[in-house]
């Protein structure tokens, strides 16, 4: 079977991994507390961490499946009752920058504690939040509530399996040694999350190239935004006409959402936070296919087909007398109507930008939508409001 028929691997998420690292770490403390009970050598020798060193663990997802995770490394210190355990995270074939990331679990006996609990906490790498509208409040380590929930049973189910009797609370610390380098490659900043990454995954399941983690990432940015207040938003195909906009208008950071390719999608999820007003900032190609009727722009749904746009920018008034089978991208199109003497490049371009909304508000329930077109020099050459 050929490659390009190798169906692609699924991963787990950080907050899975987050999980079984964790029923590790209290494994191994419940075994050291076992061993100790039956007049075992100290912890730390040899003999005792054969015993309770698990190699792997089974933890439990939320659809009711059971999954094994290889343990990285693990360790435990006598002196403050407290045992660590650490997994690599394996996004599959999904390009996930946290992919190889080490996640890592302490979990340590906190006596003090007023009832016999739980207490996750974020720790090094972790992100806090700093910014309303999440499901996370502000303050706490961006450990969504999925996350949660595996962490917390995973924990119990190896305090159970242990058949550790009298143990109190326990505080487990999730960090990611590399979060806050990682982070610098995430939206988290937008949202608000800050000094490092979040502890996502609802599922436990990473699905290579879905659609989930880029729809998650919008409707949050657009919770926030909302929780902070705007009533308006700004949605951008990309880094380049993102920054555009900003350096034209400077608005608040939180108001800018990347849509990426998925148009309809944010458009919907637009108007179901009920903005007033949706801001549309894209380049020559990708506006190009809004106005054409794309409802979805990645190049995987249709590269653009140069003929089409010609004629397409032809019925818009475009003095374009070439035939169509000599222009290879869009963007050459682009350039001849910019280096056109004729003074009507502008009226084209926004005719192009009146096609594109046209079709954006077909999806927002009529709330109107302000188009820009940005060069690919990073400036706004076009707009329709």
């Amino acid at each position: 079977m050929g490659s390009k028929s190798r169906q692609l691997r699924t991963g787990f998420t950080t907050g899975a991994c987050a999980a079984a690292a964790s029923k590790a770490a209290a494994t191994i403390l419940c075994g050291s507390i076992s061993a100790r009970a039956g007049g075992a050598p100290e912890p730390c020798s040899p003999e005792l961490w054969e015993t309770v060193m698990p190699k792997q663990v089974e933890i439990p997802f939320p659809d009711g499946s059971r999954h094994l995770f290889m343990i990285h490394d693990a360790g435990f210190t006598l002196v403050d009752n407290t045992a660590w355990a650490s997994v690599i995270k394996d996004a599959g074939d999904d390009p996930d920058i946290t992919n190889g990331a080490e996640i890592r679990s302490d979990v340590a006996i906190k006596d003090d504690h007023e009832n016999a609990g739980l207490i996750i906490r974020g720790g090094t790498g972790v992100g806090t939040v700093t910014r309303p509208g999440l499901s996370v409040r502000v303050g706490a380590p961006a450990i969504n509530p999925g996350p949660m929930r595996m962490i917390h049973e995973a924990v119990l189910e190896a305090r159970k399996e242990s058949n550790v009797l009298g143990m109190r609370g326990l505080e487990v610390t999730i960090s990611v040694p590399e979060g806050e380098r990682l982070a610098k490659k995430t939206l988290n900043s937008r949202l608000g999350i800050v000094g490092g990454l979040s502890i996502l995954g609802s599922t436990g399941i990473v699905r290579p190239i879905s659609t989930e983690a880029w729809t998650a990432t919008i409707s949050a940015s657009m919770d926030v935004a909302r929780a902070m207040g705007h009533t308006e938003i700004v949605l951008s195909s990309g880094r380049t006409s993102e920054h555009a906009h900003m350096a034209h208008y400077k608005l608040p950071e939180e108001m800018y959402v990347m849509m990426g390719d998925y148009l309809e999608y944010a458009l919907r999820a637009a108007a179901e936070h009920d903005f007033s007003r949706i801001h549309l900032s894209a380049q020559w190609a990708k506006m190009l296919k809004i106005a054409m009727v794309t409802p979805q722009t990645h190049v995987r749904h249709g590269a653009l087909d140069t003929k089409k746009v010609v004629d397409f920018v032809r019925a818009l008034g475009a003095p374009i007398d070439k035939d169509a089978s000599e222009f290879n991208t869009a963007r050459e199109i682009l350039d001849l109507l910019l280096a056109s003497p004729m003074n009507n490049t502008g009226i084209i371009l926004s005719n192009v930008c009146a096609a594109a909304k046209q079709f954006a508000e077909s999806f927002t329930n009529g709330i109107p939508v302000t188009i820009y077109l940005i060069s690919y020099e990073g400036t706004v050459i076009a707009l329709h409001e």
